[in-house]
């Protein structure tokens, strides 16, 4: 089993780079489970609804609060 696990995502930059990259990693390496830091994907106030959702279009299976 491959496991990812991705540090904090911090705002707009952080979801724009795991959007780009995570699906063509998860290709690459087959990867089984990706799990998210995403405590501060909303502009470092932590997490909303649009933003949990950015993350797991994405690729992301479980997103942590820290």
């Amino acid at each position: 089993m491959l496991i990812l696990a991705i540090g904090d995502i911090i705002g707009r930059p952080g979801r724009r780079a795991v959007s780009q990259l995570l699906p063509g990693l998860r290709q690459q390496y087959g990867l089984d489970l990706v799990i998210a830091n995403g405590e501060n994907a909303a502009g470092g106030i932590g997490l909303t609804l649009s933003t949990a959702e950015e993350l797991l279009d994405a690729g992301a299976d479980v997103i942590t609060s820290g």
